[in-house]
């Protein structure tokens, strides 16, 4: 898992800090669906472990939240945010970065300027903390700097409702 969105090779869910999404987005939405599969597997494999039934994160998920949350994140249907090659801000969607602390991601609901990215961002961010709660994570709200909004996700320790199919 280490190429960036819509390159070749290994599947790399999308943060949002990566240039936008290129190439056939039917492709695109069988990659994603393939490695949710392939989590859910991981989950099924690991479930007398974790206590949870496979309904928790699991171990590979715990140390590599950022992957594990972006994915999350694109399986649920949710725009990610996208950089230009200048790293300037290209595309309005969701940002998914390390947390302060271990098994944790930050997710932020970002776009360019002017893109009223910040009127969106509670209502956005309550999706996301819908789609992370269905798939095992623990999502709370946060006012940031400037009054921005932002969800600091952890993996849940108990099981979530009904996930989806």
């Amino acid at each position: 898992m280490s190429r960036e969105p819509g390159g070749k090779g290994a599947f790399e869910a999308a943060t949002g800090d990566g240039p936008p999404l290129a190439g056939d987005p039917e492709q695109r939405s069988r990659e994603v669906r393939s490695a949710l599969d392939g989590l859910r597997q991981i989950r099924r494999l690991t479930a007398g472990r974790d206590g949870a039934g496979g309904a928790v994160p699991a171990e590979w998920e715990r140390r590599q939240p950022v992957r594990a949350v972006a994915l999350a994140l694109e399986a649920g249907g949710l725009a990610p945010s996208a950089v230009d090659a200048g790293g300037a801000r290209a595309a309005t969607g969701y940002r998914v970065r390390a947390g302060e602390r271990p098994a944790t991601a930050v997710v932020e609901w970002l776009g360019p300027p002017g893109s009223g990215a910040a009127g969106q961002e509670a209502t956005a961010l309550a999706e996301c903390a819908g789609v992370l709660d269905r798939l095992g994570w623990e999502a709370l709200l946060y006012r940031g700097p400037r009054g921005r909004r932002f969800l600091e996700v952890e993996p849940a320790t108990t099981a979530p409702g009904p996930a989806p199919s």
